[in-house]
């Protein structure tokens, strides 16, 4: 298809002839020679001392400056590297033309939750990798700066259109899990006509975008915000409900709900399996994070966590770097990462290890734990390390740490978070007769997301065992959109 002809090209600024004139305004070479945007940020002394937000946010002279740098490419590339396929150009050039309140409303027609994602994707990996300046050997368009621009600004302007909704078709459908993947199902479903309800087990809506992310880098503010759109949309939640346990399968089915969505995510920890690792002073990630986030531990709460003095995260992915970054908020006087390969296949994202090394994370790279030791009480007192060295890339295309022989350390702890990656939850699997799942215990669909049993679709972690948020987001969205024409064409029997 002609982009001409495309939805793309129809969704940017309304008028075609105000196309034309921001094209003219300026050549792509006078475009091309804009230097990119940098996002304003947190001085780091002040920031380790707090919980705000570290990325303030594009002001509005920055975000069009930022916009004019699109090319407007005749085949948009960026569109093809987002997991929801967010129409790009459309918003970005309605941007350019001041309109934010209409870019809001395009990211909107695909993304539920556009302001978590533009801070929270890995936008340099998708829709950032295929814009054309790459091939130009330039930065590319900030397009993550963008979204939550557009997002932000229509937000606290209260000026984004309300989301369109088809009639009320009157099926129901269950959603197990508040996470990206179940509000993204969620938000699609209700826009269709759907009747839905979303069940989350803990006590607050968001799954891993409450527990798991720290507000320093996603305020809770901001996923409200997007909470309450969906329930504008007619969406219902209910909290403090386990599916599998306060609600079974069949309770579903006789409540009326045609499908169910699960969306249950990865919530089983991983661990190392090596010496002294049940001591007092050592979890994972998971617990870490969701006991200061969710439930007030870094400020007394419930289920208080002591704020080492010297804390060791193990990992190198993003959970890693939340980690030790809560940690220098928690007090931490030296906390560091401890990595087994080196900090160029590091998985977490250039900006995180960047604001980690602001605020003073020390990175201990080509090392690998083999051993907690702890004190007379039972607490980790310290920890022996392997020295690796890189060998030959594996399956994942980085290269496999190796141990070096006889190059052992032995650094003082008094705290270690894990963070070696999740399993999928298994509850759900193992309570539904008939679910079929995968040798890791991760959910089996076909490429509708559709499961053995035909009225359950899944996506998100439970089917991939460990994503991105984005693409939790662009599962829920495929599985609505296949569960609607399973669910329409089963009413029409």
């Amino acid at each position: 298809m002609d982009y001409k002809e495309s939805t793309a090209y129809r969704m940017a600024p309304r008028e075609d002839v105000r196309r034309e004139e921001l094209r003219q305004a300026l050549s792509a070479r006078e475009r091309s020679a804009i230097p990119r945007v940098e996002m304003p940020a947190l001085d780091p002394a002040h920031r380790v001392t707090c919980n705000e937000e570290v990325n303030r946010g594009l002001d509005r002279e920055q975000a069009i400056l930022e916009a004019t740098r699109c090319l407007d490419c005749p085949d948009p590339q960026c569109i093809t590297g987002c997991p929801v396929s967010i129409n790009i150009p459309g918003f970005i050039k309605n941007i350019q033309c001041g309109d934010f309140a209409r870019a809001a409303a395009v990211i909107k027609a695909t993304s539920a939750l556009p302001a978590v994602c533009g801070r929270v994707c890995p936008q340099e990996k998708q829709c950032e990798s295929r814009c054309i300046y790459n091939k130009m050997k330039k930065d590319p368009v900030a397009i993550g700066y963008l979204e939550r621009f557009a997002a932000d600004t229509a937000r606290c302007a209260a000026t984004t259109d309300a989301p369109l909704r088809d009639n009320a078709n009157g099926i129901k459908v269950a959603v197990a899990g508040s996470g990206p993947a179940g509000l993204s199902f969620a938000g699609e479903m209700a826009r269709r006509g759907f009747d839905v309800t979303v069940f989350e087990a803990l006590h607050e809506i968001g799954g891993v975008l409450k527990y798991g992310i720290p507000e320093f880098r996603l305020p809770n503010s901001v996923v409200d915000a997007e909470l309450d759109s969906l329930k504008s949309l007619g969406v219902k939640f209910i909290t403090d409900t386990i599916i599998g346990k306060t609600l079974s399968l069949d309770d579903l089915l006789a409540d009326g709900f045609k499908g169910i969505f699960v969306a249950s995510g990865a919530g089983l920890p991983r661990f190392m399996g090596i010496p002294g690792e049940n001591l007092i002073g050592i979890m994972s990630s998971n617990e870490y994070l969701t006991r200061i986030n969710l439930m007030n531990a870094g400020r007394g709460g419930v289920t208080p966590v002591a704020g080492g003095r010297r804390v060791a995260v193990i990992g190198g992915g993003n959970t890693a770097m939340d980690s030790v970054r809560t940690a220098r908020r928690m007090g931490a006087e030296r906390a560091m990462i401890v990595y087994r390969r080196s900090l160029d296949e590091m998985p977490a994202r250039a900006e995180e290890v960047r604001h980690a090394c602001e605020e003073g994370v020390e990175f201990i790279t080509l090392a690998n734990p083999v051993e907690y030791i702890g004190d007379e009480r039972g607490r980790v007192k310290a920890m022996r390390i392997q020295r690796m060295m890189l060998g030959e890339p594996d399956e994942s295309g980085r290269r496999s740490p190796i141990p070096v022989e006889g190059a052992v350390d032995t650094i003082e702890v008094d705290e270690v978070i894990v963070s070696v990656g999740v399993s999928p939850n298994p509850l759900i699997p193992s309570s539904i007769d008939g679910l079929d799942v995968t040798r890791r215990g991760t959910i089996a669909v076909n490429d509708d997301m559709q499961s053995s049993l035909p009225a359950i679709f899944a996506g998100g972690d439970i089917v991939r065992g460990g994503a991105t948020v984005i693409l939790a987001m662009g599962d829920g969205r495929h599985a609505a959109t296949s569960m609607a024409e399973y669910l329409l064409a089963q009413a029409d029997r």
